[in-house]
């Protein structure tokens, strides 16, 4: 074992207070904060987008998005001290707009109410023995899976963003065009900071991010959306706080809304904590984090914030305490008045970070015994579907169904422990709930 890497481990039993001390320690966290977030940087303005088609006032929604996850990160800094990034999730956003809105025809703020609700059931999960349970219940090969999943999602993320992969006409996806570029960028971010990763140096990620960007800044490669954030409209942000409407709270379509968010939130925070932090310990401690932030979000006018796959782009450069996501809580403070820098770093530079990580995390493949079909299939599912449905919820939801099913008809059954059963049981009838919404 090197030196940084013993370094790292030992980070990971460090109280807040104790790595404060340790000035290798402090430098590892703040270059990891930094680095996490320009991987979900993105974010402040894609949310905001999203949540326009819900009819929630773009230049004010940038406001929830970064207040969010400003105190999503401040909550995992000094409640869990754990390198997890919390901002509002893609996925639960398009879910919030596209079908409680857009489909269902309820309004943005009868949305925040049922976003509310959901969060609220999430936090009463999260507070009791019902996680722990829950958490330890789920098959080791389930749990691999979800992190080889994850992966694959991000390395399709950044694949994206790079402009590698684009949408096909004849097929689902197509090779993108190489003469572009903003795609000879990526692919430039790519080797280096390839090369800066598997030689070791010291916050290799960052320096790739730094490198390329100003690579694109003296060729005038830049993304096409450039951020604006206009702080003197902050005054007028009260008018999307504390709008939650639970007026419907009895209609069949909140109930169904309701439950269909609350599955999203418990089981892709679950699976998303499972794959990502470092130290399985600080498990518990990060998903009543997450809860929490999760329920004050939609009182800020935003849709729910979950943590960041994009986390594990800092947690690879050697985040382990809560002083990442302090840092990162930081940089998201001060992107309220140089969002407009965010312009100078392109997705080029950023997507690289993403797709190396995506890599990493997809070597838990390893840890699944594919000579047992009938536990190799159920996590197949989880992580091949993750990326090709975009949605973390979906793919486990395919995998927890499928698990009990093979074990059952290979007369298994009585080695499958109840909660298996009952998430099985629940994300069957939320797949029959998303059909029906």
């Amino acid at each position: 074992m090197d030196k940084q890497q013993a370094q790292v481990e030992r980070a990971e039993k460090m109280t807040l207070g104790e790595a404060l001390r340790h000035k290798d320690v402090v430098r590892n966290e703040l270059i990891a904060g930094v680095t996490g977030f320009f991987a979900i940087s993105y974010i402040i303005i894609v949310n905001p987008l999203i949540l326009k088609d819900a009819g929630i006032p773009t230049d004010l929604s940038v406001f929830a998005t970064i207040f969010s996850s400003i105190i999503g990160c401040l909550v995992m800094a000094f409640w869990a001290n754990a390198p997890i990034i919390l901002t509002p999730g893609m996925g639960v956003n398009a879910f919030f707009t596209y079908t409680v809105v857009v489909n269902m025809g309820l309004s943005w703020r009868e949305a925040l109410g049922i976003a509310a609700v959901a969060s609220f059931v999430y936090m009463l999960i999260a507070f009791t023995k019902a996680s722990t349970v829950l958490s330890e219940a789920i098959p080791e090969s389930l749990k691999s899976g979800i992190t080889a999943g994850i992966g694959l999602f991000l390395v399709e993320i950044g694949l994206e963003k790079a402009g590698l992969i684009v949408a096909g006409k004849s097929s689902l996806i197509v090779l993108g065009d190489l003469t572009k570029p903003a795609t000879l960028l990526a692919l430039f971010g790519l080797v280096l900071s390839f090369i800066l990763y598997i030689r070791k140096v010291k916050g290799n990620f960052f320096i790739g991010i730094i490198a390329t960007s100003l690579v694109a800044f003296f060729f005038g490669i830049k993304d096409a959306d450039t951020p604006t954030v206009d702080l003197a409209r902050l005054g007028q942000y009260h008018k999307i706080v504390f709008q939650n409407d639970f007026s419907s709270w009895l209609s069949t379509p909140f109930i169904l809304a309701a439950f269909s968010m609350t599955m999203i939130l418990v089981f892709e925070s679950m699976g998303l904590l499972q794959g990502l932090l470092p130290d399985q310990r600080k498990f518990k401690k990060t998903f009543e984090g997450s809860s929490v932030t999760t329920f004050l979000s939609s009182f800020l006018g935003t849709s729910p914030t979950v943590a960041a796959a994009e986390s594990a782009s800092g947690i690879e450069t050697g985040g382990r305490t809560g002083l990442m996501s302090l840092t990162a809580a930081i940089m998201f403070a001060l992107s309220l008045v140089f969002v407009p820098l965010l312009a100078y770093v392109p997705s080029g530079a950023i997507a690289p970070v993403i797709i190396i990580t995506g890599a990493i995390m997809m070597q838990a493949i390893g840890n699944i015994k594919m000579s047992d079909f009938a536990e190799w299939f159920p996590a197949f599912l989880i992580i091949v579907l993750i990326p090709l449905t975009n949605s973390i919820s979906t793919g486990l939801a395919f995998g927890f169904v499928c698990y009990p099913v093979m074990k059952l008809a290979l007369g298994q059954g009585k080695h499958v422990a109840w909660p298996v059963y009952l998430l099985g049981f629940l994300f069957l009838l939320d797949l029959i709930f998303s059909s029906l919404l």
